[in-house]
């Protein structure tokens, strides 16, 4: 498996998913992701079971880790981007998922090559600090400077501190601190 192969698979995807909710009607996309989602299970179910398919299985071994099952994070990843865009304005969709995105894929680019302090679940504090300024420097292109400084902590600290995939997680936390702070 490859890391930085991996992590850029990971920004591509998920700017592609922005691009998508930006550029198409929102029915077309949430049909994209469910037939993502749905195709997704299937080939993670054939891969475990042993079957090879073609390009998809060397595709899955170079970019998945060892021990995870095939295709959980992009699966994740798009069941996160459905949640979010059926629960959520788009205005703040956009900016949640482009977090995940960048964020995630910088942080752990950056932890690899430079990361020398580790701080909590073999995060680097190298590799968080620089997840969250290049997701601080997208958003701005998204969002007014304060929210945009803040969805990028809060998604640092999800990124750090989540239990749970967050690939799940970043993005229902992102989209949750701009619905409170666009209602407030």
């Amino acid at each position: 498996m490859d890391e930085f192969l991996r992590k850029t698979s990971h920004l591509v995807f998920g700017l592609i998913i922005v691009g998508g909710i930006i550029a198409l009607p929102e029915p077309i996309m949430v049909y994209l992701l469910l037939l993502s989602i749905f195709a997704g299970f299937i080939i993670s179910d054939a891969i475990q079971r042993g079957y090879y398919i073609p390009f998809i299985s060397g595709l899955i071994d170079r970019l998945e880790r060892k021990d995870a099952i095939p295709g959980k994070g992009a699966i994740y990843f798009a069941i996160s981007c459905l949640f979010c865009l059926i629960f959520f304005e788009k205005s703040i969709v956009v900016p949640a998922i482009a977090a995940l995105a960048i964020l995630d894929s910088i942080a752990t680019i950056a932890g690899l090559r430079y990361g020398k302090n580790r701080i909590y679940n073999g995060k680097s504090l190298e590799g968080s600090f620089a997840g969250m300024v290049a997701t601080l420097i997208a958003l701005l292109l998204l969002l007014p400077p304060a929210q945009a400084f803040a969805a990028s902590f809060v998604a640092g600290a999800v990124e750090i501190l989540s239990p749970v995939d967050d690939n799940l997680t970043i993005p229902v936390a992102v989209c949750l601190l701009l619905l409170i702070i666009s209602v407030g």
